[in-house]
């Protein structure tokens, strides 16, 4: 039973960041276009192989900090920090960057490394999978321990690989939006990431 607890947590967590359009998804429709659904299974599969081992980052970071709470101011003025940083490079990007960027072949013999690759420069994915174990921790929905973190991590792979794949199979549908959204990604990952430094700050300085 707890196997299959942390399995769907894991799963339905996996799912709600991979719907998020991203370049991630972008590239699944944009391959899947060109070469088929087959062959876009390669690029998910390095995405899925990445985000297992986010996921366990994640769920051990949020273990730590959970126990050791002294810690947790220290590293929520580190992370305003950042998220201020991000913000600014985020709008820098999107009112600078005037032209598009060319949209590079992926070789079919390379797609699975990379996904890999692509993966790895996702760096929202392990602060996501901290914020939401966390979470789950704090209401006593998760307890960290080896044998969970596998499974939840199980449950990710599971749940971002479906959700890729998806992408790929509705390409057609979808491309035209994800296209425009993604276009805008900077523009509002730097909102997003400004409001919640805002917040963050707004916290820290009320306590």
């Amino acid at each position: 039973m707890n196997f299959l607890i942390c399995l769907l947590l894991g799963f339905g967590i996996a799912s709600l960041g991979s719907i998020t359009p991203s370049f991630l998804n972008l590239t699944v429709v944009k391959y899947s276009l060109r070469n088929g659904v087959k062959a876009t299974l390669y690029i998910i599969a390095g995405y899925a192989t990445v985000l297992f081992f986010q996921a366990n980052l994640g769920a051990y970071f949020a273990n730590v900090l959970m126990k050791n709470s002294e810690y947790i101011t220290i590293i929520q003025q580190i992370g305003t920090g950042i998220l201020f940083l991000l913000s600014i490079i985020f709008f820098k990007v999107h009112f600078t960057s005037k032209e598009k960027a060319e949209n590079k072949e992926i070789p079919k013999s390379k797609s699975y490394f990379h996904g890999i690759f692509m993966s790895l420069l996702n760096m929202m994915a392990i602060p996501f999978y901290f914020t939401f174990i966390s979470l789950l921790i704090g209401f006593n929905y998760f307890e960290y321990n080896f044998s969970n973190a596998l499974y939840f991590s199980i449950g990710s792979t599971i749940g971002s690989f479906t959700l890729y794949t998806g992408y790929a199979i509705v390409a057609k549908k979808i491309e035209h939006k994800l296209s425009f959204i993604a276009s805008k990604m900077d523009f509002i990952l730097g909102c997003i990431t400004g409001v919640v430094a805002i917040g963050n700050l707004i916290y820290l300085l009320s306590k």
